[in-house]
């Protein structure tokens, strides 16, 4: 029994434990779970962890937390112990290990998982199979076949534990390698000495451990092949058999080196094909799951072998093929996918065509099985068609998600049968559909209409795999669809099936009319889903169809006049997409004419929004329409000659004052002012250099806009200007060029003006949006910009910048540094960077030096900012971007950064590092400059870095599960 006072010295934590576990206020769980983190890694948990897992009144649930705390000071805190205690430290827990030899297992698995870290950083601990073997001798069978399917897995882990990279190889030979033998010799003895052996799962999850190591062809060679296979006829042990197999498959990937153990191991697999039948006729759902992953894996391992055998490995296929057959759950069908797919990957490659025509049957067959499970389910009142689910929504969602995967298969077997026969399968059903039920429906009442809707999806989902120029089938199916009735589901799926082809449908204009005819109905449906289903595919047929409906723009006007305050935005901009491809297609001279006639009436209910405009919701009204103009902008760029005026940016130029009356007017709103500066930025990509004659006034009202409303979304807008109106770009000319940088550094004296009145906490979407604008002014105006009086405080600013912990802020910063460091050596090491006019660039001396000198300046405090981020609070999508500066800091200036980063590690919280870490880490980088190796720097700092914050600031496992529930416990 503990002593009293070890158990007050745990009392703490056992209060901790219980309030993560109690019905609590969360700010009491909140302070329960920073104590108990900081206890995970203090040097007392050593004691208490033992002290709680040694009590005999300590709750099962804190002696989880003990054991898993103990296996994290293990593995990230060893050296927190004197050496000669890490021996003693080892017997303790095997001596543990003995005491939970019976359960309960969560406590027994952590504890292997403590010795197995403890055997990989023990470099002279060479005997561990026998120490562990001997202490916890043989009525611990189980326990040993715990700690020896761990032990793989936690070397394979090994690069979290502390070792360089050397000890780790060699260690894992000694533990892996070195026993691979000796474990197969123990399982099997286990094997043939316990009766229970074939029902235990603790044995297969060993064995399939211990493939990474063992081969495949010495287990399926041994008694311990039968012991998988009797797995296979228990509740108990058949996942762990599952798994085993599955695992046995993966090390036979490569065939012709495994081609004799494949030979070996088929017939057995094929025997256990009655089981496919006999689970699906008890209904037993995991069982017919199980068999189905074990079938489908064997292919996917095995799919070359089948393209290269088809004869001898028929019988695979089929099996697969009557898994999907027989699933009447549609729950095992997804796990055939992959196979599926890698099987037509290969048969469709010119040197199988045996193999192809083989099993084109198959397919063939699988087109049939796949549009069944398509099929809605049928409730069981027949009138009852808006329920089908019984209120079960995860379960429909699911349902849909699984289609569109079975959409997939459908594809592929397109590819393997031909297009032309899948196509004709869809046909006959549908035609089988009128042929019985045509007659007897109604918009009301639409009999068995899952029969139709089901090949209706199939013929959308094989639309990828169809050629445009098709002439077989599509001819006789589109003229069925477009009189299929009017029932939602039915509707949707048919208006979505004729988005499908409307390339198609281009090349056969004689089908446009009634196609046309039949989704512009679709837009008077009561049904939401069915009006947005003929928005989409209106798109397409604009978008495909633009030339054969360009002669009808009247029309279409007043078309889109008639629909578009009656549908949500996201359909009003998918109208606006087919509408404006139209108009993109008219003569030049009327280009500006079909525009104005379009987007005129847009601007006019913007207008009249604004000035209703009183609430959120009237705000994001007008935003949506300012996105169908961006929409026209976007897609009607006619070709003009640069010396002529573009029709087009006529047109821009008569809205441009209306936006900046906008803007300034709803200097709070950020809908409305991203929605503009989507339009501008986009105006500036669309029209290019012919936006030059608005430039002033663009220029204008997007420094007015940022001044006045302090939104990142004009800064957006100004690097699109910076981007296209470069020093040296094409048809422009320097006043312009320079006019430009002037407005670039206008938008940074005011973005500097802003961040000395905020914090960097307030303006994350600001920075980001200034430090992207910055690296395009970097990369545009290297000389002018680095020559600059802006480059300190923007320099500076980024600094504070790198403060933030959102993602997207601080890569958008590390960016601009690496960019800015780029241009410090002779050819720029910037990503993407060319001159303007496109031929090799030197960076002027000039600007190389003040680059350095930059550096010099501010140098040791960027070193700190990015490192301690690296260790305490960036994102780990920060990293490379983080490292990539420290390494090139080092390439620069090697000397200086290295006292920099020197000085930065004697900062950190006394007994954070192991010892001699950092003098490890700071003589590495020392080598690898000496050495030329300066890109290998950024391994060592990423590995001192994740090193450092697993330890000290990441969260240790155990808090989670605490919080969650109590868990159950059994021996």
């Amino acid at each position: 029994m503990a002593s009293k006072e070890s158990g007050q010295a745990f009392a703490p934590v056992l209060a901790a434990v219980a309030t993560m576990q109690g019905n609590v206020p969360r700010s009491e769980k909140t302070q329960a779970h920073e104590f108990l983190e900081k206890f995970q890694k203090s040097i007392e948990a050593w004691q208490t962890t033992h002290a709680l897992l040694q009590s005999p009144d300590v709750p099962v649930e804190a002696k989880l937390f003990a054991a898993t705390t103990l296996k994290g000071k293990i593995v990230f805190d060893l050296d927190q112990l004197p050496p000669d205690a890490v021996v003693a430290l080892r017997d303790s827990v095997l001596n543990l290990l003995v005491a939970f030899a019976s359960g309960p297992r969560p406590i027994q698995t952590q504890l292997c998982v403590c010795l197995a870290s403890l055997a990989i950083q023990m470099l002279a601990w060479k005997d561990v199979l026998a120490t562990v073997g001997s202490a916890l001798g043989s009525t611990a069978g189980d326990c040993v076949l715990e700690f020896l399917k761990i032990l793989p897995e936690e070397v394979t882990e090994g690069r979290k534990i502390n070792l360089s990279e050397d000890e780790l190889i060699q260690r894992t030979k000694e533990l892996l390698e070195d026993n691979a033998e000796q474990v197969m010799q123990l399982m099997i003895g286990y094997a043939q000495s316990s009766p229970t052996a074939a029902t235990n799962p603790r044995l297969l999850d060993c064995i399939t451990s211990w493939l990474r190591e063992i081969p495949a062809s010495q287990v399926v060679e041994s008694p311990l092949m039968d012991v998988i296979l009797k797995a296979l006829d228990n509740d108990v042990s058949f996942d762990a058999g599952v798994e085993c197999m599955c695992t046995l498959y993966r090390d036979t990937r490569d065939v012709n080196e495994s081609l004799p153990i494949i030979q070996a191991l088929y017939p057995r697999l094929m025997a256990l094909r009655p089981k496919i039948a006999e689970n699906a006729e008890a209904e037993d759902i995991e069982a017919f799951k199980g068999i189905t992953r074990m079938f489908s894996e064997a292919g996917e391992a095995w799919a070359v072998l089948i393209a290269r055998l088809p004869g001898e490995f028929r019988g695979l296929v089929e099996a697969v093929l009557e898994c999907c057959a027989r699933d009447w759950e549609r729950d095992a069908v997804s796990l055939t996918f992959i196979f599926w797919y890698e099987l037509k990957q290969y048969i469709t490659l010119d040197r199988y065509p045996e193999a192809r025509v083989s099993l084109q049957d198959i397919f063939s067959q699988l087109v049939d099985i796949m549009v069944k499970h398509l099929e809605f389910p049928k409730p069981e009142d027949d009138d009852n068609d808006h329920d089908l689910f019984g209120g079960d929504r995860e379960q429909e969602e699911k349902f849909r998600q699984f289609r569109h995967q079975m959409g997939d298969v459908l594809k592929d077997c397109c590819a393997v049968v031909g297009v032309p026969d899948c196509l004709g399968k869809i046909y006959q059903l549908i035609q089988q559909w009128v042929a019985n039920y045509a007659s007897q429906a109604s918009d009301d009442h639409v009999p068995h209409w899952q029969e139709l809707e089901a090949p209706l999806f199939g013929l959308r989902a094989m639309g990828r795999m169809v050629d445009p120029e098709e002439n077989t089938v599509l001819g006789q199916l589109v003229p069925l669809i477009v009189q299929i009735p009017n029932q939602e589901k039915i509707r949707f799926q048919a208006i979505m099936a004729l988005a499908r082809y409307t390339e198609w449908t281009a090349l056969h204009p004689e089908t446009l009319e009634a196609q046309l005819n039949y989704v512009i109905s679709g837009f008077n449906h009561g049904s939401q889903e069915v009006i947005q289903a003929a928005a989409l595919a209106f798109k397409f047929l604009g978008t495909d169809c633009q030339k054969l409906l360009g002669g009808h723009i009247n029309q279409l006007h007043s078309f889109f006049e008639s629909v578009l305050d009656k549908l949500k935005p996201t359909s009003q901009e998918e109208v606006t997409e087919g509408v404006a491809a139209v108009v993109s297609v008219q003569p030049r001279e009327k280009i500006y004419e079909s525009f104005k006639m379009f987007c005129d009436p847009i601007m006019a209910r913007i207008m009249n929004l604004a000035n209703n405009a009183q609430d959120e919701e009237g705000q994001r009204a007008v935003a949506d329409h300012l996105q169908l103009i961006t929409i026209f902008v976007q897609v009607v760029t006619p070709i003009v000659a640069p010396d002529e005026e573009n029709p087009a940016v006529k047109y821009c130029g008569e809205i441009l004052p209306i936006m900046t009356t906008i803007v300034m007017n709803f200097t709070s709103s950020t809908p409305i002012l991203e929605r503009v500066c989507r339009c501008w930025r986009y105006m500036v990509i669309s029209y290019r250099t012919a936006m030059t004659p608005l430039l002033p006034a663009l220029a204008q009202s997007i420094s007015s806009g940022f001044e006045a409303s302090r939104e990142g979304c004009f800064l957006w807008a100004t690097d699109a200007v910076v981007r296209e109106f470069s020093d040296g770009a094409e048809f422009v000319d320097q006043s312009t060029s320079d006019a430009v940088y002037r407005f670039y550094e206008q938008q940074a004296i005011a973005f500097l003006r802003i961040m000395n009145d905020l914090p960097p906490e307030n303006l994350p979407d600001v920075i980001e949006d200034f430090f992207r604008l910055s690296s395009d002014a970097v990369r545009y105006y290297p000389k002018m910009y680095i020559g600059s009086s802006l480059a300190v405080p923007t320099f500076s600013a980024a600094l504070s910048a790198l403060t933030l912990q959102q993602t997207d802020p601080l890569i958008a910063t590390l960016h601009y540094y690496r960019d800015l460091f780029g241009f410090a050596f002779e050819k720029p090491m910037v990503s993407g960077f060319t001159s303007p006019e496109g031929e090799p660039y030197s960076t002027p001396p000039e600007v190389r030096e003040a680059v350095k000198n930059l550096l010099l300046s501010h140098g040791e405090l960027l070193s700190q900012r990015v490192l301690t981020g690296m260790m305490f609070t960036f994102p780990g999508d920060c990293f490379p971007d983080a490292s990539g500066i420290m390494m090139t800091m080092f390439q620069l200036l090697p000397q200086e950064t290295g006292a920099w980063l020197q000085s930065t590690l004697q900062m950190l919280p006394a007994g954070s590092m192991k010892a001699g870490e950092a003098e490890r880490l700071l003589k590495s980088i020392a080598d690898k400059v000496q050495s030329g190796e300066t890109r290998k720097i950024r391994v060592l700092l990423q590995d001192f870095t994740n090193s450092y914050r697993r330890r000290n600031v990441a969260p240790r496992d155990g808090l989670g599960r605490l919080e969650a529930t109590r868990f159950r416990f059994s021996g």
